[in-house]
């Protein structure tokens, strides 16, 4: 009698997180020999000395596995299971590649579409492609948490039939639970792309997913339908896994039927263990970049490619960057804002499809402004030279003498210029070009509005002038806002030289936008009440539009007292800093993050020497809102603040600078016509909220519709980092040109 077991086969699991590591746990409990390959060298010491461990409620089993780091690892690879983040595919493939046995395979265990990159680096036959929707967590080192069932599916590439690797393959993952062999990975693909985007979207905040994605319904639907109209597009079946049905959430479902799904999904969500995403994990507790913009950069490039808009899918992704190494900054106010975005507009401009601009017209701006790249970087260089500091209005008068002459060299003589003389900030500069070929029933024109002035102090540029290196220009103001005046006028130069129409246009720039806008507010007011429409040459958001900004207030609380003796007679007086800081703790009480509300008391002075009972003490505050309702609300209460200590008085002065900017019928319009140009163009356009304000708030509250933030991208307002880039201006110079153009016909 032979009692001898069959040998079974081994496998290598480059890296041992949360899928690697449950995996690796259960094939190594099945019999099969394990290596787990990791960079962290603490979970490598935990499993050699404790072995592999599963956590599942309050049990622990632990398997033996052999754990090793890249640089330790000898010997050659035969079958190899993927499971790194999506962005570290690249470098696990430059370890794995000169490892890999002529007849070995990786499997792509992984988030994301990774397949199309292991082939071209391994080839086609040493690729196997992988579904996997495993809920499971690294809790500690050595440790992975049991989040409860998933989904495991494996294919060959492409579409092809199952092979007998592959059934192999699941056969030996029964171990771990059903996984299924399927030559339909893509479809599993797809709607996993589709789900882990509202997985991704609840990473925003820090609540329950299942309690998230309850709440924001709108977004999560609108968020998979983006995802699902490119999968339509590409002829991709989707297919259903766990308890999550792709189909009623593809744009146009039955809302009935879509709602039925949501209450299946979110039940089974709250039956799991693990209550929020890996996402929200490696922002908050790990502290680790996110993998999501990896996943979706296959998405990205197949909806540019095909004129899709992915507004919701670019607005998580941007709110994940901004949460790397900002976890606290985590607000279910970034979903209510995704519901916001995911409203359908009804737009006020009349936008009929197809574009009254037709595809090869877009390409020849392109081709025209790709042959002025350094034209453009001149005028940029030239304009950053001088010096505009909001508060130096000799120099700010200089600049704008130059900027009178700029604009004569390369658009000419206007058809009116008006000079708007200001005492006490740089004047304004309105120049009037007239239309031409214009078949818009709306003859009024459009309102071209930017800032000339800066936050730079007279002498910077002393130490940090304009800078170009290859693509990247770096100097004070090129990013706020020089570069996007720049690429407006290229922009009209463009549509010139190639005889396409355009409306008529009015050029509006002030001297003290960075300082509030006091001086040229009601000038402003004024000229957008005669326009038909606003483009702000504002910065970009990370790229995108600006389809909404904050309200701001600036207000100063000034408390009176009484002065005394603090030694001689503690009592008598009646301290104004003691004052002031119970109203500073009572005015932190009206912030609202969920509503999107801040209040901050940036500087606050009193006193005047540490022996005498404070008379007098003041605290400057900024308070940004992102609705009237909640401008009318923070009003009310600062006009009814009263003192704590009668013997003291308190007064409330200042008042809103900017009002809030929302998302009109018309904003969406726009920005809609904006993503339709885009995509002529050939690339995505998404549209953001913002805290900051602009002098479109003020034009948006006049009720004439903006299109903010078509200026410059890059990063680093305010700041010495402060960047764009030549191709940016190029591809913004397009953009704007296409829009106006469009405009002349709409």
């Amino acid at each position: 009698m032979n009692d001898a077991q069959p040998v079974r086969p081994g496998y290598t699991v480059v890296g041992a997180g949360a899928i690697g590591g449950t995996l690796a746990f259960a094939l190594a409990r099945a019999g099969h020999p394990v290596t787990v390959v990791d960079t962290d060298r603490a979970h490598v010491d935990a499993i050699r000395t404790r072995g592999l461990v599963v956590a599942r409620g309050d049990t622990r089993e632990s398997v033996p596995v052999t754990a090793t780091t890249p640089d330790e690892f000898t010997g050659t690879l035969d079958r190899v299971l993927l499971a790194v983040k999506a962005q570290a595919t690249g470098t696990a493939l430059d370890w794995i590649a000169p490892r890999l046995a002529p007849d070995g395979y990786v499997v792509s265990l992984q988030n994301g579409f990774n397949e199309s990159l292991i082939a071209r680096r391994l080839g086609a036959a040493r690729t196997v492609a992988a579904f996997v929707n495993i809920f499971a967590d690294v809790i500690e080192p050595g440790v992975v948490l049991d989040g409860g069932a998933g989904a495991l599916v494996i294919g060959e590439p492409n579409g092809a039939p199952v092979s007998p690797r592959v059934r192999d393959l699941v056969a030996h993952l029964h171990s771990w639970g059903p996984a299924v062999a399927s030559d339909n990975v893509e479809g599993y693909l797809w709607a996993k792309a589709g789900f882990g985007a509202m997985l991704a979207a609840t990473a925003l905040a820090d609540a329950p997913m299942a309690d998230l994605i309850d709440r924001h319904r709108p977004a999560m639907a609108a968020l998979t339908g983006e995802i699902f109209a490119v999968s339509d597009r590409l002829g991709v079946t989707l297919e259903a896994f766990d308890a999550f049905e792709p189909h009623p959430f593809r744009q146009g479902t039955d809302p009935a039927a879509q709602n039925s799904a949501f209450d299946r999904l979110t039940a089974w969500l709250r039956t799991q263990t693990k209550d929020r995403s890996g996402i929200w994990r490696d922002l908050a507790v790990r502290h680790r970049p996110v993998e999501a913009p990896t996943h979706y950069t296959e998405v990205f490039q197949h909806a540019a490619r095909e004129g899709l808009p992915t507004t919701l899918l670019h607005t998580v992704v941007t709110g994940l960057r901004q949460l790397e190494g900002a976890a606290q900054d985590m607000s279910e106010s970034r979903l209510d804002e995704l519901d916001r975005l995911a409203q359908p507009p009804a737009p006020s401009l009349p936008l009929p499809l197809p574009l009254p601009l037709d595809a090869e017209q877009a390409e020849a701006v392109r081709r025209w402004l790709d042959a002025h790249p350094e034209d453009m970087v001149a005028d940029l260089a030239d304009y950053t030279s001088q010096g505009s500091a909001s508060d130096d209005l000799a120099a700010l008068d200089t600049c704008l003498g130059w900027l009178r002459d700029w604009l004569d060299r390369r658009l000419g003589t206007p058809e009116a210029e008006e000079t708007l003389a200001r005492e006490e900030a740089g004047d304004i500069l309105v120049r009037r070009y007239p239309a031409r070929d214009t078949t818009a029933e709306d003859h009024r024109p459009v309102l071209l509005l930017g800032h000339y002035d800066t936050v730079w102090p007279t002498g910077t540029l002393d130490t940090w002038p304009f800078r170009r290196d290859g693509d990247h220009i770096s100097g004070p103001g090129v990013f706020d806002m020089k570069a996007g005046l720049v690429q407006a006028v290229w922009a009209l130069r463009a549509l010139d030289s190639l005889d396409l129409p355009r409306p008529a246009c009015t050029v509006m720039l002030n001297g003290d936008e960075e300082t509030g806008s006091l001086a040229s507010r009601d000038a402003i007011v004024d000229e957008a009440g005669d326009s038909r429409l606003a483009m702000v040459f504002e910065a970009a958001a990370n790229g995108a539009i600006k389809t909404a900004r904050k309200g701001v207030g600036l207000f100063t609380v000034t408390v009176t007292g009484t002065e005394a003796h603090a030694g001689l007679d503690p009592t008598a007086g009646a301290s104004a800093v003691d004052e002031l800081a119970h109203q500073i703790l009572r005015l932190t009480d009206l912030r609202a993050p969920d509503a999107g509300t801040s209040l901050n008391v940036g500087v606050v002075e009193g006193g005047t020497r540490s022996n005498v009972t404070a008379g007098h003490a003041v605290g400057r505050i900024d308070v940004r809102v992102a609705t009237a309702a909640e401008q009318k609300r923070l009003g009310a209460a600062l006009a009814a603040v009263r003192p704590v200590d009668p013997r003291t008085r308190v007064e409330v002065t200042g008042g809103w600078n900017r009002p809030v900017f929302e998302r009109t019928e018309g904003v969406a319009a726009l920005a809609g016509l904006a993503r339709r140009c885009a995509a002529l163009l050939g690339h995505d356009l998404p549209e953001a909220s913002v805290g900051g304000a602009s002098d479109g708030n003020f034009v948006v509250a006049r009720g004439t519709p903006v299109l903010d933030g078509i200026g410059a991208v890059g990063s680093g307002a305010h700041a010495r980092s402060e960047n764009t880039s030549v191709s940016g201006m190029v591809t913004r110079a397009a953009l704007a040109a296409t829009v106006l153009a469009a405009l002349a016909r709409e």
